[in-house]
């Protein structure tokens, strides 16, 4: 409880304290209009791709949690896709994690930690950060729907939570983090760290088969945006421009070099 300023007269239990000689009372709890203004005021700081990813993924664990679809219509496959023209599966296979529950909850706060932390630093703050963090997501997406076939992953929302996590760790390398605080692991072996983590807690490597084709991924992402440019300075360049079209839809106008 704060002091009360000069001229303010002091209310009785912090009068009452300073006179015994005890410490203030507490502040009181904030109130549920306060924690309800707290909660939405932290849900307006969400950027807005990884916003809008949220609710769609909740927005499908709702409909399957009310059975107006069920996970058998979201899942991928090419065969229902290209010769039944299901294209929806195209897209609710990255927005499905599970029915609602504690599993869905933690890999729904994972993807959505890393995706407001590359979006607000990597991506924010930046001419056409926004439509280049929507390339990312687009160029990872088609990468794990070609390996998908390969790796017998019918939903990819774990998957491409490793890209995004793949990514940060490499652009944030210096970063030192607690893993369930256990070990402390520098940034660029937390991907691994996590694969380690779920073999040894599924007892089977095809458990994280779809989480390492999510490294391999991010690692080509990285590898073409970052390094590439950076490297091969006589000819390289960002083999993943953002497109200046997807620069005006998405961050307004732009200036001609």
């Amino acid at each position: 409880m704060a002091a009360p300023k000069c001229g303010e007269k002091a209310p009785f239990g912090y009068r009452r304290a300073l006179l015994s000689g005890r410490s203030p009372p507490p502040a009181p709890p904030p109130t549920s209009a306060g924690r309800t203004l707290g909660i939405a005021m932290d849900l307006e700081s969400i950027p807005p791709i990884t916003g809008a990813w949220a609710a769609l993924t909740l927005g499908v664990a709702l409909l399957e949690h009310t059975h107006l679809v069920s996970s058998f219509q979201l899942f991928y496959t090419p065969a229902l896709v290209f010769r039944k023209y299901q294209v929806w599966r195209l897209l609710t296979t990255f927005l499905y994690f599970g029915p609602l529950g504690l599993d869905f909850i933690f890999h729904l706060f994972f993807f959505m930690r890393y995706s407001r932390m590359l979006e607000e630093n990597s991506f924010g703050g930046r001419s056409g950060g926004r439509a280049a963090y929507v390339v990312l997501l687009l160029f990872a997406a088609t990468c794990l729907l070609i390996l998908s076939p390969l790796t017998a992953q019918p939903f990819l929302g774990s998957p491409l939570a490793f890209v995004l996590v793949y990514i940060w760790s490499r652009r944030n390398r210096h970063v030192r983090l607690s893993l369930f605080g256990l070990l402390v692991v520098t940034a660029p072996y937390l991907p691994w760290s996590l694969v380690i983590f779920g073999w040894l807690l599924h007892g089977s490597l095809r458990a994280v088969v779809g989480d390492i084709s999510g490294i391999f991924v991010g690692h080509l992402y990285y590898f073409l945006v970052d390094v590439w440019p950076r490297e091969f300075r006589s000819g390289g360049r960002n083999l993943l421009a953002t497109p200046r079209f997807l620069i005006r839809l998405l961050d307004g106008p732009i200036e001609d070099q």
